[in-house]
């Protein structure tokens, strides 16, 4: 009899069809309701639950006897609570590494909009208001040259790094748990306190993973401690800045623009004043969405699942104990 996948969200087409060769796939896309009969009806048949946008729970953990692995198409695991989940014997694993190159494009890509004003003088053009020269006011600032801060030099941390250095020829520092030698000797960067870091740099970057240290990161006074020209950009979570301090700080002028991939909630409030700001560069969360790099995350995931439900230590597991624990059983 064939072991129960569960899918949540999404999943690549592809890889789809590939666990459905293993497995008893069922999937919920969206999944709106977890205590909707039909899902709790598989939630106590599965052995694996793949898939993105859903938050691991004691009241989903308790009614999934026969489950293996959770495996999350994104390299943030938060909203897996892997501590819970190891409670419960459970396997946890995300997809690091295959999105680095990709996600680090989209935040250069972020950062060079918001500082020549790209989506505001598109829209200027292309509404007939280009009539007469630009005026000062109208103006960008320059990349190449500058200072960028990176706070959190992981993998993408270092992508940006490289192409900050070797691409536009920035000045780099960097925020960190630990320095980086590795990135200091190829990308000349610097390490720095946080204090330090905001003080110095005229592009603020932040990478950080979503954790209990790293929520609220930045708010109101750490905005004031940068110049007052600097851009801020965030590609790690929302609740990583304190939002509200965002708008206070771009309102009250404390910062010069923002760039921003990720939001306290989402999808994005309409209603949210970062929307009507016109030094306010918005994207959809969209950080690893292009056609091959979602397809490699689904199938890392999936090569997780399998892995897993095939008696296999999974390539990117979080909870080793978890494994050395199902070892030893197995061995007695």
């Amino acid at each position: 009899m064939q072991k129960k996948v569960i899918v949540l969200n999404r999943l690549e087409k592809p890889v789809l069809k590939q666990l459905q060769t293993y497995f008893d796939v069922e999937v919920f896309h969206p999944l709106e309701n977890v205590n909707n009969p039909r899902f709790m009806k598989a939630l106590h048949e599965a052995h694996a639950i793949i898939g993105l946008g859903f938050q691991m729970e004691d009241s989903i953990l308790s009614n999934a006897p026969n489950l293996e692995i959770v495996s999350t198409v994104s390299v943030g695991y938060n909203h897996l609570s892997v501590d819970l989940l190891t409670e419960y014997n459970v396997m946890a694993t995300n997809t690091p590494g295959v999105l680095d190159e990709t996600v680090a494009d989209v935040i250069f890509g972020l950062l060079i909009a918001t500082a020549r004003r790209i989506p505001e003088l598109d829209h200027y053009v292309k509404s007939g208001k280009w009539t007469k020269m630009l005026t000062e006011e109208q103006y960008g600032v320059d990349v190449h040259k500058q200072t960028i801060g990176i706070i959190g030099m992981g993998r993408i941390g270092e992508a940006i790094a490289k192409r900050a250095h070797f691409g536009f020829d920035m000045n780099v520092l960097y925020h960190n748990r630990s320095q980086k030698r590795e990135a200091e000797e190829k990308f000349a960067a610097k390490y720095c306190t946080l204090e330090q870091l905001l003080a110095k740099s005229d592009f603020v970057v932040l990478m950080t993973p979503l954790t209990k240290e790293t929520e609220g990161l930045i708010g109101i006074k750490e905005f004031k401690q940068m110049k007052k020209s600097a851009i801020f950009i965030n590609g790690s979570r929302g609740k990583t800045i304190i939002e509200k301090d965002l708008i206070q700080a771009l309102q009250e002028k404390e910062i010069a623009a923002a760039g921003l991939d990720v939001y306290e909630k989402e999808p994005v409030d309409p209603n949210n004043p970062l929307l009507k700001m016109q030094n306010v560069v918005t994207l959809p969360h969209v950080g690893s969405s292009t056609f091959a790099t979602e397809l490699a995350m689904s199938q890392l995931a999936a090569d997780n699942v399998i892995a897993a439900l095939h008696g296999e230590k999974p390539p990117t597991l979080l909870n080793e104990s978890v494994w050395i624990k199902k070892q030893n059983q197995d061995k007695e």
